[in-house]
C-alpha cells in the first residue's frame, strides 16, 4: 500500500492564529484577525454558517475590532509591518478596505479606548504631543471635531472605562507591570479606585455597572488579583470576591443578566466563572480551552471565547449555558490529528533556593525521539510558558526533540510577589532557576548532557544569551530570537511609553551600573563558544535591530560562528506565514546541523 512521509515543517506552519474577535449585536456576523491567506487581514462569517470569508485586506496585524450597535460600520487598527504605531481605521459593515479615521504621523500611536453607546463619538490614546505619558482624546464623528480629555502625566495613561452617560471616565497609570493604579475623574474631580495609590498594586479592567458603580480587579494588600468594587456615591472601596490561588486577570458585563464573567488564571491554565450580581453565586464553568484568550458576551448572554490547549491551536467557541459548547472555527494542524501531538507534562522541581518552580515538559514520542532536548526559557519576563498550542513546538516535538519550560520567578500566575521577582533582578534569580531547572533534567534522566540546545525569544532571548555566556557547558547550541543583549543599550531604545516603567522593572543604569553589567549578554563574549543562530524583526519596536546586530558583530570578530536572520518587513514576531516558516525551517535546520553523533 501507499506509505506517506513524517509530516513536514510547513505542516505545523499551515497552522494559522486568531489574534482577535468581536460579534456583532444581533449575534449574525463574527469577524476576526487572522493570516488565513498567509498576512494578517480580517476575515468574517455570518452566523450561523460558520465558512469564512475574507472581510477587510490590509495585510498587517491588527489591535482591535469594533462593530458599531447599529451595525453602520466597523473601527479596526493596524500598524506597519509590526512597528506597534497602530492607527484607526474604518471599514463599511459588509467589509472591504480599510480607510483612515484616526492617523497621523506614521511614528505616533493611535490606540482605541471606546465608542459610544449611540456610535457617534470614538475615545482613543495617543503618543501624539505626548509621546512618554499619552493624551486621551474623543473624536466626534458627525463633525469630525477632536477634543483632549486628559493629558497623561507622572506614568503612561491609559483611558480605561467611559460611563454610559460620558460624564466619568476611568484612567490607569501605569508605573510597572505590577504597579498600575486606575483612578474615576467625574465633575472635574479625581478619585482613586483604590484606598492607597502610593501602596505597589494594579488596579485594572474597570466596568459600570451603573452610573455610580465600578467593578474592578485589583490585587491591593493581596498576593493574588480579586474582584473589587468602587462606589462613586460614597467613595467607598470594597472587596467583593477573591479565589483562592488564583488571580482574576480580566472581568466581563452581560448587562441584561446583572452578570459578571471572570477569568482567572491558576500556573499555567486558566478558568471562567460566572457570578451574578444579585445572588452572588459563583459558578465555575466547564471551557473547551486551557488558556482563554478573549471573551466577549453578548446582549442576549451568549459566551464567545477565543483561546487553544498544548495540542489545539486558536479556536473561537460559543454557548448560551457555559458548560456545552459549539466550535465555530475549525483551526487544525495540517494532516496531523491530536493524538499525533504531545500534551504537556506538567512538574515541579526545586530551585538553587529551595523555591518550588513549576514547568512544562514536553517529552517527544518514542517513536520519533532523537534524544535530544530543547531548554526553553519564555518571554516577559513577566509572562509565562501555559499549556498552549505553539506550531515551533509540536513541529520540532515531531522531528523528536523534548522541549522543557520552566516558569522560573517573575512568571505569572503564581501571585503578585513572586512576579515582582524579576524586577530589578533579570540576570541572577530568573537564570538561576533556569540553572536548576537544567540540573533536574540531567538528574532525573530526562535529558543527556551533551545533548540540550537553548532557543529563547524576547526575555527568552536575553536569557539564551546570557545562559550561553554564563553556563556554556550546558549546551550544544543556542538559538537567539530578538533578544536584548546589553542592558544599557536596551533601557534606552525601549519605545518612549515604556521608559516610564523602566527603573522599577530593570533598573537605573547609572546607579546599578555593577548589576548591568554583570546581567549583561555582552559582558560574557569570551565564554560564547557554542554556535549560534540570531533572528530578529527589522521593525521591532520593543528590542531593536541593534541589540541583535551588536552581539552578532563582536560574535564574529571574535571567530565565532553565528548564523543571523534579519527579517525586513516584521517587528516583535512574525505576522506573516511565510516568514514564520522561514524561520522555523531554519532553526530546525540548524540544530540537526549541530546534533551529538
Amino acid at each position: 500500500m501507499l506509505e506517506f512521509p513524517k509530516p513536514q515543517v510547513e505542516q505545523f506552519f499551515r497552522t494559522y492564529v486568531i489574534m482577535d474577535f468581536t460579534v456583532s449585536k444581533d449575534e449574525e456576523k463574527l469577524i476576526f484577525s487572522t493570516n488565513l491567506n498567509g498576512k494578517m487581514n480580517l476575515w468574517a462569517m455570518d452566523l450561523p454558517d460558520t465558512f469564512p470569508y475574507l472581510f477587510s485586506q490590509h495585510d498587517e496585524s491588527c489591535s482591535f475590532i469594533k462593530i458599531d450597535s447599529e451595525n453602520r460600520y466597523v473601527l479596526a487598527g493596524f500598524d506597519r509591518d509590526g512597528d506597534e504605531n497602530h492607527h484607526i481605521y474604518a471599514l463599511p459593515p459588509t467589509g472591504g478596505l480599510p480607510q483612515p479615521l484616526i492617523t497621523g504621523d506614521p511614528k505616533e500611536k493611535y490606540f482605541y479606548a471606546h465608542v459610544s453607546e449611540d456610535g457617534k463619538r470614538v475615545y482613543y490614546i495617543t503618543s501624539e504631543s505626548n509621546p512618554t505619558f499619552l493624551n486621551a482624546r474623543v473624536r466626534h464623528l458627525e463633525d469630525g471635531t477632536d477634543n483632549l480629555i486628559n493629558e497623561g502625566e507622572k506614568a503612561p495613561t491609559f483611558l480605561s472605562a467611559v460611563s454610559e452617560a460620558e460624564d466619568a471616565f476611568i484612567y490607569s497609570q501605569s508605573f510597572a507591570n505590577t504597579y498600575v493604579v486606575s483612578y474615576v475623574v467625574k465633575d472635574g474631580e479625581k478619585h482613586y479606585l483604590t484606598p492607597d495609590p502610593d501602596k505597589v498594586h494594579i488596579a485594572h479592567d474597570p466596568i459600570f455597572i451603573d452610573e455610580q458603580t465600578i467593578y474592578f480587579v485589583t490585587d491591593y494588600e493581596h498576593d493574588h488579583s480579586y474582584l473589587a468594587k468602587y462606589d462613586l456615591a460614597t467613595k467607598e472601596f470594597s472587596k467583593v470576591l477573591s479565589i483562592e490561588q488564583e488571580g482574576i486577570q480580566s472581568i466581563h458585563w452581560h448587562k441584561d443578566g446583572k452578570t459578571l464573567y471572570l477569568v482567572t488564571d491558576r500556573g499555567v491554565e486558566d478558568h471562567l466563572y460566572r457570578y451574578p450580581l444579585e445572588t452572588e453565586e459563583l459558578l465555575q464553568l466547564s471551557p473547551p480551552l486551557d488558556v482563554i484568550e478573549k471573551v466577549h458576551v453578548t446582549k442576549s448572554g451568549s459566551l464567545f471565547l477565543l483561546g487553544r490547549k498544548g495540542t489545539v491551536p486558536d479556536n473561537i467557541f460559543q454557548s448560551t449555558n457555559g458548560q456545552e459548547w459549539k466550535q465555530l472555527t475549525n483551526n487544525r494542524v495540517l494532516g496531523v490529528q491530536t493524538s499525533d501531538m504531545v500534551d504537556p507534562e506538567v512538574v515541579t522541581y526545586p530551585s538553587f533556593d529551595g523555591m518550588e518552580i513549576e514547568a512544562l515538559l514536553f517529552k517527544a514520542k518514542p517513536e520519533n525521539d532523537n534524544g535530544h532536548m530543547i531548554f526553553w526559557p519564555h518571554g516577559g519576563p513577566q509572562a509565562a510558558e501555559r499549556k498552549m498550542f505553539r506550531s515551533m513546538f509540536q513541529c520540532f516535538l515531531n522531528r523528536g526533540y523534548s522541549i522543557f519550560a520552566p516558569n522560573f520567578r517573575g512568571s505569572t500566575g503564581y501571585g503578585s510577589e513572586f512576579v515582582k521577582l524579576v524586577e530589578q533582578d533579570w540576570g541572577h534569580g530568573p537564570r538561576l532557576d533556569c540553572v536548576a531547572g537544567i540540573e533536574w533534567l540531567f538528574e532525573n534522566n530526562f535529558a543527556d548532557r551533551d545533548k540540550l540546545f537553548l532557543v529563547g525569544g524576547s526575555y527568552g532571548g536575553y536569557m539564551a544569551l546570557l545562559l550561553h555566556g554564563r553556563h556554556p557547558e550546558y549546551f550544544r547550541a543556542v538559538v537567539d530570537i530578538f533578544g536584548p543583549s546589553d542592558l544599557f543599550t536596551f533601557v534606552q531604545s525601549v519605545p518612549e511609553h515604556w521608559k516610564p516603567i523602566i527603573e522599577r522593572w530593570i533598573g537605573n543604569p547609572e546607579r546599578d551600573k555593577e548589576r548591568f553589567i554583570k546581567d549583561s549578554p555582552v559582558t560574557y563574549l569570551d565564554e560564547m563558544v557554542k554556535p549560534m543562530l540570531v533572528i530578529q524583526g527589522a521593525k521591532d519596536p520593543r528590542v531593536v535591530k541593534e541589540e541583535s546586530d551588536q552581539i552578532v558583530e563582536k560574535l564574529r570578530d571574535k571567530g565565532r560562528t553565528v548564523e543571523y536572520l534579519v527579517l525586513d518587513d516584521e517587528g516583535h514576531g512574525f505576522s506573516k506565514k511565510e516568514n514564520e516558516i522561514k524561520v522555523y525551517s531554519l532553526m530546525l535546520e540548524f540544530l540537526e546541523k549541530h546534533q551529538a553523533n
